[in-house]
C-alpha cells in the first residue's frame, strides 16, 4: 500500500547521500545532484555550507505519495538562472508545482529579451506552491541557500546581470521574518566569512511567467544542471 511522504532525520538523509556518493564517485559520477553545487561556478555555497544549513531541516525526496494538501502557500526565489533552480526545488517532497519568471522590475509584461538587456530590473525567479505540511517555508530557505551562492552581487557562476541577482520576494510577514533570520544566523555562524550575503529580502510583486520554452527546460531535456 502506499504510504505518505517519510521525512527522515537529517544525520540519516546525509549518511544515505553520502554513501551513494561515494558509490557515484567510484563511478566517476557526481555525488550529488549537479544544480545543488555548479550553479555557483566554484561551488562555493556546497563546499562547506550544504551539509551545515542542511543538517538543520529537510525532507528527503520520497516518489510515493497520496496525500491531499489540506492548504498551500506560495514562495518565491531568485537565485540565478531559474533553470537550475526550478529542477532543484522540484525534487523536494511538498513543493507541489513550480514556475519560472521575472519579478522586481518596472517593465510590464516582460519578455526574456527584455530582461537581458540588464535594463528592466527584473530578477530571474522561480515560483514555488508548497504544502506547509509537508515541507516548511524554513526548510525551503535553507534549500534556496544551500543551491547557489548569496555572496556574489548580480552573478551566479559564469552568469552576469542584476536578473542572476540573490533574492527572495516574501509573500507573508511571517515569511520576511522566517528570511531575515535565515540571513542572520548564517551570518553569525560566519559561513561565509570573509564574504557577506547579499540576497535582498523584498515583498512579492508582480510574478511575470517566463515563456513556455523556459518552463521545466532542463527536465524537457532530460539535464539536472545549467552549467558544467
Amino acid at each position: 500500500m502506499p504510504t505518505s511522504p517519510v521525512a527522515l532525520s537529517s544525520d540519516s538523509w546525509l549518511s544515505q547521500h553520502r554513501n551513494e556518493g561515494e558509490k557515484k564517485h567510484r563511478n566517476k559520477q557526481a555525488p550529488f545532484p549537479p544544480e545543488w553545487g555548479l550553479l555557483t561556478g566554484p561551488n562555493r555555497a556546497w563546499k562547506k555550507d550544504f551539509c551545515q544549513q542542511i543538517r538543520k531541516s529537510w525532507v528527503a525526496p520520497c516518489s510515493v505519495s497520496i496525500h491531499t494538501p489540506m492548504s498551500t502557500e506560495k514562495a518565491t526565489f531568485g537565485a540565478g538562472c531559474f533553470w537550475g533552480v526550478e529542477a532543484a526545488f522540484a525534487e523536494i517532497t511538498g513543493v507541489l508545482a513550480t514556475a519560472v519568471g521575472y519579478e522586481g522590475g518596472s517593465l510590464q509584461q516582460p519578455a526574456y529579451k527584455d530582461v537581458c538587456t540588464d535594463k528592466t530590473g527584473h530578477a530571474e525567479v522561480v515560483e514555488l506552491d508548497f504544502d506547509p505540511t509537508l515541507v516548511s517555508y524554513q526548510q525551503l530557505l535553507d534549500a534556496f541557500f544551500a543551491l547557489h551562492d548569496p555572496t556574489t552581487l548580480n552573478r551566479q557562476g559564469p552568469d552576469w546581470g542584476s536578473q542572476y541577482r540573490s533574492a527572495i520576494f516574501f509573500h507573508t510577514p511571517q515569511q520576511q521574518a522566517e528570511a531575515i533570520a535565515t540571513i542572520e544566523r548564517l551570518t553569525a555562524e560566519g559561513c561565509y566569512k570573509p564574504k557577506r550575503i547579499v540576497t535582498k529580502v523584498e515583498p512579492a510583486q508582480t510574478f511575470w511567467k517566463a515563456e513556455d520554452y523556459h518552463q521545466k527546460y532542463l527536465e524537457k531535456r532530460g539535464m539536472r544542471s545549467c552549467h558544467i
